[in-house]
């Protein structure tokens, strides 16, 4: 069975960091996207940051952009988001998101939740101002 857990969320004051942890477990296919997103209360689930296994390529939202860094470490089966000067509209449920046969499908925007269909369970992020 596919299952992402998200880890690492948290309270912290504007301006700090965090560092959330997406651990990937029963999947075989190396030819997929991991994504981060977001949903604040309210708010539609928006895109974050997201990462391509075949050549490791990252894409970041215009919002996070500088702030956030996606990563992953291929022999533990993680990827991360590396959050710095966090702002309080960064609060938010977080989610890590996967999908495979990235490019056999020709996909190609991988920060539209529309594109994947396993998701964790989120964590959350709250900044206070």
């Amino acid at each position: 069975e596919e299952r992402l857990v998200e880890s690492g969320g948290g309270l912290v004051q504007a301006g700090g960091s965090l560092r959330l942890s997406c651990t990937a477990s029963g999947f075989s296919d190396d030819d997929y996207a991991i994504g981060w997103f977001r949903q604040a209360p309210g708010k539609d689930r928006e895109g974050v940051s997201c990462i391509l296994s075949n050549d490791g390529s990252t894409y970041d939202a215009d919002s996070v952009k500088g702030r956030f860094t996606i990563s992953r470490n291929i022999n533990q089966n993680t990827v991360y988001l590396q959050m710095t000067n966090l702002k309080a509209d960064d609060s938010a449920v977080y989610y890590c998101a996967a999908v495979g046969s990235w490019t056999l499908h020709g996909r190609i925007n991988c920060l539209l939740p529309a594109e994947f269909d396993i998701w964790g369970q989120g964590t959350q992020v709250t900044v206070s101002s």
